[in-house]
């Protein structure tokens, strides 16, 4: 069962770098031509009080793909929330009109996040 727990930390760190770390900064990803994660759920149309609360559920979900390493069922539950997410992420992606490059990575996390839901 290695690779469920190596794609758990994977997506956790992956959130975590992208809500907390990244989250005031730039890059090729943000959809339309956001700079920061504030301006990105504005070009989608989102106030910031979703972009708060998007953020606590996808911080919340990761650590508990971290806390599935040792409790799978948790791993379950988190991994099948945070698919749902970032296929709503590539969703808006497409309403915005972006490139599909910018949907790559939610599209990549969605996948990722399936995987877990699968291996368990």
């Amino acid at each position: 069962m290695i690779v469920p727990v190596l794609v758990q930390l994977f997506i956790a760190f992956g959130i975590f770098n992208v809500w907390v770390l990244r989250s005031n900064k730039p890059t090729a990803f943000r959809g339309g031509q956001a700079q920061s994660m504030a301006e990105e759920f504005r070009v989608y149309g989102l106030s910031d009080e979703v972009r708060k609360i998007v953020g606590a559920l996808k911080l919340s979900l990761a650590a508990l793909l971290i806390v599935g390493i040792w409790i799978p069922a948790m791993a379950v539950i988190a991994s099948s929330c945070m698919a749902f997410l970032m296929l709503v992420a590539v969703v808006m992606h497409v309403k915005a009109s972006d490139p599909i490059k910018k949907a790559i990575p939610a599209f990549c996390m969605m996948t990722l996040s399936l995987v877990v839901v699968l291996s368990y």
